[in-house]
C-alpha cells in the first residue's frame, strides 16, 4: 500500500484560490476526478486531502468527498482556532456526512506576520481543542517560525504536530541554515512528524534534480527518521515543477528501500488513522 498524505483539489466555480497568482498554471479546476487516475497509475491507494484556505465551507465540502471516494482516507480541514467555540465547531464537523473523516486541523500560519502566532493564548486555547479532540495539526510555517513550532509542541505533548512541506527550506538557494538547525530542534519533540513534501517548488522548477533535494531530504531523515516521516506529493501545486509520478519517484530515490514502508504507508496511516 502506498499512501499520498498531503494534496489539494479546488473548484474556482466555487470560491476563488487568492493565493493563486493570475496566469499560473495551476489557477483553474483540479478535481478527485483528476487526481485519482494518477494516483492509481503510481500505485497510490490512499490519500489525505488538506485544506487550501480559510473559510468555514471549504471543511464540510472536503469531509463530503472523502465520503464519496474510496480514494481519500482523511481529511485535514480548517477551523478558526482563536474562537472561544473552537471546541463546538470541531464536535459539529464530526457530525457532519463524512464527519469521520476529518483527522486534522490546519492554518496559514505562513501567512501570519507575528512568528509566535502559535504561541498566542487564544490560539493555545484552539491547540488544547484540537487535541482534546483526538485530531492532529499540521504546520505549514516558513524557516523563521519553527521555533515557535518547537515551543508549541513542547507545550502541548498530547497534541501530535505534522510538519509540511519540511518547513520550506530555501532548497532553489542551497541555503541549509538556519533551517536545518530548526527543524532538527522542532524534531527533538516525540510529538511530531514531517512530510517529506512540497520540496520540489522551494527548488529551482525548471532545473531541479533529485540531488538538489538530497540534502534537506537527509536532514529530515535524520532528524525525525522513517516512523516520524511521511510522504506527501502536494498536488496539484507540485505539477509547478514536476508531474505527480516525478514527485512520487523522486521521494522513493531519496529513501532507503528498508524505510519506504514506513515512509509511504504505515506512518500516515498510523498518525492520521487512516
Amino acid at each position: 500500500m502506498t499512501v499520498d498524505a498531503h494534496h489539494h483539489v479546488w473548484d474556482l466555480s466555487v470560491r476563488d484560490q487568492d493565493w493563486i497568482a493570475e496566469g499560473s498554471p495551476i489557477r483553474r479546476d483540479f478535481t478527485v476526478a483528476d487526481l485519482a487516475p494518477e494516483a492509481r497509475a503510481a500505485g497510490v491507494d490512499r490519500t489525505v486531502l488538506v485544506q487550501t484556505i480559510t473559510v468555514p465551507e471549504e471543511t464540510p465540502e472536503f469531509l463530503a468527498l472523502a465520503a464519496a471516494h474510496d480514494l481519500i482516507g482523511g481529511v485535514v480541514g480548517w477551523t478558526d482556532l482563536t474562537r472561544p467555540e473552537v471546541a463546538d465547531e470541531l464536535a459539529r464537523l464530526r457530525e457532519l456526512p463524512g464527519g469521520q473523516y476529518l483527522k486534522g486541523i490546519r492554518h496559514q500560519v505562513q501567512g501570519e506576520p507575528d512568528p509566535q502566532w502559535l504561541l498566542r493564548a487564544d490560539v493555545r486555547r484552539g491547540l488544547a481543542a484540537v487535541a482534546d479532540a483526538g485530531l492532529v495539526y499540521d504546520l505549514v510555517v516558513l524557516p523563521h517560525q519553527l521555533p515557535a513550532c518547537a515551543k508549541a509542541a513542547e507545550d502541548h505533548p498530547d497534541l501530535i504536530f505534522v510538519l509540511d512541506h519540511l518547513g520550506k527550506p530555501p532548497i532553489a538557494s542551497g541555503a541549509r541554515e538556519p533551517w536545518a538547525t530548526a527543524v532538527r530542534t522542532l524534531a527533538d519533540r516525540p510529538n511530531t512528524v514531517c512530510k517529506l513534501s512540497g520540496m520540489v517548488t522551494e527548488a529551482d522548477p525548471g532545473t531541479w534534480t533529485v540531488e538538489d533535494l538530497r540534502p534537506y531530504a537527509e536532514v529530515v531523515l535524520d532528524a525525525f527518521g522513517p516512523d516520524r516521516l511521511m510522504f506527501g506529493s502536494d498536488w496539484p501545486v507540485c505539477t509547478l515543477a514536476a508531474t505527480y509520478t516525478e514527485v512520487l519517484d523522486a521521494a522513493r530515490e531519496l529513501t532507503a528501500p528498508a524505510d519506504r514502508t514506513r515512509i509511504f504507508a504505515t506512518t500516515a496511516t498510523r498518525v492520521y488513522d487512516l
